[in-house]
């Protein structure tokens, strides 16, 4: 039996587009992510591509930085799932595991995921810098509040003992910790 030809992408922000990563490969299926690639766990794209995966399938990757930004997660995300006869191809690595991989092929796959965990915390480091600068010149205010006074409000007096933080969060479109943050202030 011949697997399916299953595509992940993935951007790091809501207002990105996704068409350009497996434009002109033909797939079966496409999982894809809005989210940044520091944590495989906060990605629900992702977990449901590793439930959905069988023997026998393929996974079509732009990129190594697109699955993991994270070495360790690199590494873990490859080997489970070639462990359970999945491949991983990376088109623009040109890179493919099956689980019968050669040394050379591992290392190639540890070198280049650190590279993308190195351009991650590098892209970190000129972030904070960048806002310190902006922050000694004035310019720098912080990130803007997605609430409005009056829905702060609302949220204070929502937020009576025994209702949950959580649920606040969804019914507001806001984290949890914006929820603290907003019954702190």
């Amino acid at each position: 039996m011949k697997g399916q030809r299953i595509g992940y992408v993935r951007v790091s922000s809501v207002d990105q587009n996704t068409d350009r990563q497996l434009d002109g490969i033909e797939l079966d299926r496409v999982f894809a992510d809005k989210a940044s690639g520091k944590n495989a766990g906060d990605r629900p794209q992702l977990q449901e591509l590793l439930g959905y995966a069988r023997e026998g399938d393929t996974i079509i990757v732009h990129s190594i930085d697109r699955l993991a930004r994270n070495l360790d997660d690199l590494r873990r995300l490859v080997n489970d799932l070639t462990s359970r006869g999945v491949r991983i191809q990376f088109v623009k690595e040109t890179l493919t595991f099956s689980g019968d991989d050669s040394p050379m092929s591992r290392l190639l796959l540890s070198m280049m995921g650190a590279f993308a965990e190195f351009e991650r915390a590098i892209i970190r480091e000129r972030q904070r810098e960048g806002i310190e600068k902006a922050k000694k010149k004035g310019v720098y205010k912080g990130r803007k509040r997605v609430l409005t006074p009056l829905q702060a409000e609302e949220l204070r007096a929502l937020a009576i003992p025994g209702v949950s933080r959580t649920a606040l969060a969804k019914k507001f479109g806001i984290s949890r910790e914006s929820v603290y943050r907003y019954l702190a202030a």
